[in-house]
């Protein structure tokens, strides 16, 4: 028999790894890592005026520009495969946050399912959940530790300025979708280690004694 089991705790476990994987998504399919100058040597978009109110921002893959003037915002991948991501180190950060984001959403849905069936192969649904959020955190700091390593090269030297190196992001600024990763990377631990106190609760004596009752739908506060 299946029991459907509400706790805060487990609620707000679920919640919280939803809302991870989700940032983390949003964060790596994003433009906005880096934000560069209007006057950089390279303008390949179909809009070929520059202004000095434009603003282009360079993802892991992609870019986007923003004219100011004509409220106009063009984006698209400027790698068109693998192979023309901006460095190695960019391959490298794509390959780890896939990895990471994978897991992450792989969670959210177990998530879901886990105030249904409380264990996967006769391990604790949450402790499961718990170590591959744990796992995914790794991945996306790998991710996040590889990526200012790429700022050297000349897709963001052309964005960035001849000052742009690894580890040093010349004239641009760091974007809302790189502070959201790491946001989302913190957070992705938070979970992990709260995901035993979604089990606690989901355990504890009190759902027990209601399973005994023969209820089907519990909520514990």
């Amino acid at each position: 028999m299946c029991h459907v089991i509400v706790t805060c705790r487990s609620m707000l476990w679920t919640l919280m790894s939803i809302v991870v994987a989700f940032a983390e998504l949003v964060a790596f399919m994003s433009a906005e890592w880096l934000v560069g100058y209007p006057d950089g040597s390279e303008f390949n978009f179909t809009i070929t005026a520059s202004h000095h109110s434009d603003q282009r921002t360079l993802g892991i893959y992609n870019r986007c520009i923003k004219v100011a003037q004509h409220k106009v915002v063009q984006c698209g991948a400027y790698a068109t495969d693998f192979m023309e991501i901006a460095s190695g180190f960019w391959q490298a950060t794509v390959i780890f946050l896939v990895v990471g984001i994978f897991l992450l959403s792989l969670v959210a849905i177990l998530s879901v399912f886990s105030m249904c069936f409380q264990s996967i192969l006769k391990k604790s649904i949450f402790n499961v959940c718990g170590l591959l959020q744990g796992i995914a955190g790794l991945f996306l700091i790998l991710g996040l530790m590889l990526y200012p390593a790429g700022w050297g090269s000349k897709k963001v030297v052309d964005y960035c300025g001849p000052d742009a190196s690894p580890y040093k992001v010349g004239l641009c600024s760091l974007g809302w979708a790189f502070y959201t990763a790491i946001g989302g990377t913190v957070l992705t631990f938070i979970c992990a280690m709260f995901s035993a106190q979604a089990e606690i609760a989901t355990s504890s004596d009190k759902v027990q004694d209601e399973i005994e009752e023969g209820r089907s739908l519990i909520c514990v506060l």
